[in-house]
């Protein structure tokens, strides 16, 4: 237990040690660059993700204090498994991190005046919006019954956004829709949970180096759009702020971008 009340003093390497932590959507991208980083710092972290392999494979990399978990975001059973993993860590479940997610393009009228397709639409909202909040609300149960840590604090949760909810450009309304989702959920949340102690807080990241935007010319026509620095994004500076919003309590209820500041629309 830290005894300071100033977190920030303390360092996150010490609040994390021997904290419980599930990050959804874990063992790729954001989510696996997350994992490393806050394994790094003695967290106990557990890889939640539909690909078992890949998430086996990352806890085995990173091997003790590491494990994986086949996860449905949108099953309750599935995360509520995924969080009880976490929290029998020494300090129970301290932090939880949602980066799983789908984005794909689809053309409101399509080849030969078709619709949009209304699964696919629907797909998004399953997956990006009810699996986060899926996330957020079995979380949050398991956290309100920590002991509280210094100020206060029980848990945090970090929710994944996305600039294209701001700046969204033509064939991508599901993917914008979703995401304008889970960036209005975030400061209702934090205001209902502050009486526990619980933080929620979402990161909106722009082009990341990450699966989702794997082809070299599409990279290219991201950074095109970048002020400064003109290069992607790397999972290592998504997961740098993840530790600082477990650090600094003052950050609750922020849809925070983190976009080099580009224009995407």
């Amino acid at each position: 237990m830290v005894d300071s009340d100033h977190r920030e003093e303390v360092g996150a390497s010490a609040l994390l040690r021997g904290a419980g932590v599930v990050v959804t959507g874990g063992a790729s991208g954001l989510g696996a660059g997350t994992v490393r980083r806050l394994h790094a710092l003695g967290a106990h972290v557990v890889i939640a993700d539909k690909s078992i392999e890949q998430a086996t494979s990352l806890a085995d990399e990173l091997g003790e204090r590491a494990k994986a978990y086949q996860c449905d975001v949108t099953s309750s059973e599935d995360v509520a498994a995924a969080i009880s993993l976490a929290a029998a860590a020494p300090k129970g479940l301290r932090l939880a991190v949602s980066c799983a997610g789908i984005a794909q393009s689809a053309e409101l009228i399509g080849d030969g005046g078709a619709a949009h397709p209304l699964e696919s639409f629907e797909m998004h909202l399953r997956v990006n919006v009810v699996g986060t909040f899926n996330l957020v609300r079995l979380a949050a149960q398991t956290m309100h019954a920590n002991k509280a840590e210094a100020g206060g604090e029980r848990g945090l949760i970090v929710l994944t956004g996305s600039v294209n909810a701001f700046e969204g450009a033509p064939g991508e309304v599901q993917y914008s829709a979703s995401k304008g989702a889970v960036h209005a959920m975030t400061l209702p949340s934090a205001r209902e949970l502050a009486p526990w102690g619980i933080r929620v807080n979402t990161i909106v990241p722009g082009p990341f180096a990450t699966g989702m935007i794997s082809e070299p010319e599409y990279q290219g026509e991201y950074v095109a759009k970048m002020a400064f620095p003109k290069r992607m994004g790397r999972p290592s500076e998504f997961a740098s702020l993840v530790e600082e919003l477990f650090t600094n309590q003052m950050i609750n209820g922020s849809v925070i971008r983190v976009d080099a500041a580009g224009t995407f629309g």
